[in-house]
């Protein structure tokens, strides 16, 4: 992918760093001019503050952009497995090939064995679905 540059209606001062994407139609606005949202989101995890998963940061560059938003996140189901299966991969990140038992899993990322267990399986599952509808890489 190649950066071509500020967008022609660009009306910062051209530094990245005022600039930010409406989550809806992906129109480049200056940062001041944003509006954003905390929503529930099941698929989100923080960077670096393991407290804050679950919570997605919405932005948008209008009123009804950030309310057709809110409403999309409001309809999608919050469900408990994907975050925990979200936060034993983020533990399990470092741990290339290697097996880990359940009990370090669980102390890793800040849940119970039950809970970690169900996160697996959750992937799991989704991972099974994918092969199901798209087949096992290499399969030609």
């Amino acid at each position: 992918m190649e950066d071509f540059g500020p967008p022609a209606d660009d009306t910062s001062d051209g530094t990245p760093d005022t600039l930010d994407l409406c989550d809806l139609c992906g129109q480049a606005v200056p940062r001041d001019d944003l509006l954003s949202a905390l929503v529930p989101d099941s698929s989100a995890l923080h960077v670096s503050d393991p407290d804050l998963d679950g919570k997605r940061v919405l932005t948008a560059c209008s009123v009804g952009h950030l309310g057709e938003l809110i409403e999309q996140y409001r309809r999608r189901p919050f469900v408990q497995e994907e975050q925990w299966a979200g936060k034993v991969c983020r533990a399990l990140a470092e741990y290339d090939d290697e097996p880990v038992p359940l009990s370090m899993v669980a102390a890793l990322s800040g849940l119970s064995e039950a809970q970690a267990e169900r996160g697996v399986e959750w992937h799991n599952a989704r991972a099974r679905e994918w092969r199901a509808r798209y087949g096992h890489p290499g399969d030609d």
